[in-house]
């Protein structure tokens, strides 16, 4: 293993944290308010950056981003740094993967971030991102619970403040 990255003293194996749900749910805000709390030697592997900024790729079945993720994700594993892996990840088009990276990585925490359509609607409403998409994308886009196979995820409730999901990803990471 290589040396660990500065900010970081342990040499034991870096945690991957998974964050998925719907669009709107508060993936970005929990990874971001997660590195925050870290500090260095902890990356986010964004699927927006990845898909939408870096490749300009539609989300589509076999699309070029799932790979770059997996390639991104397990490179900075590999570095020794702990990896946030946050995005919607649609059990359908990125499980394959997933369960590829939780087999290959043992050390990880996984967490789906459950919002009802409802609640998606009012928080893409203050978005950013709201000028770029609307309702009837992310309507195509929304799955109620699309949990992975195997019971692997924990489910946080949309009433879960920021502070208390960022505390919990936290401590089932095992990063204090």
């Amino acid at each position: 293993m290589r040396p660990a990255p500065r900010g970081r003293t342990s040499t034991a194996l870096p945690a991957l944290i998974v964050l998925r749900g719907n669009s709107g749910s508060g993936k970005t805000s929990v990874a971001h308010a997660v590195r925050a709390a870290y500090g260095r030697g902890l990356a986010i592997v964004s699927q927006d950056v990845v898909r939408r900024e870096m490749l300009r790729e539609h989300d589509v079945p076999g699309g070029v981003n799932i790979g770059l993720i997996d390639v991104i994700t397990r490179h900075a594993l590999g570095a020794g740094y702990h990896v946030v892996l946050e995005g919607i990840l649609a059990a359908e088009r990125y499980g394959t993967m997933l369960r590829a990276l939780r087999r290959d990585h043992p050390r990880g925490a996984w967490f789906y971030l459950d919002a009802s359509w409802d609640e998606t609607l009012r928080r893409h409403a203050s978005r950013p991102q709201r000028e770029e998409f609307g309702a009837e994308h992310m309507r195509e886009w929304y799955r109620p619970l699309d949990l992975l196979p195997g019971r692997c995820e924990t489910v946080i409730a949309e009433t879960s403040p920021l502070e208390e999901t960022v505390r919990q990803v936290m401590r089932e990471a095992g990063l204090k």
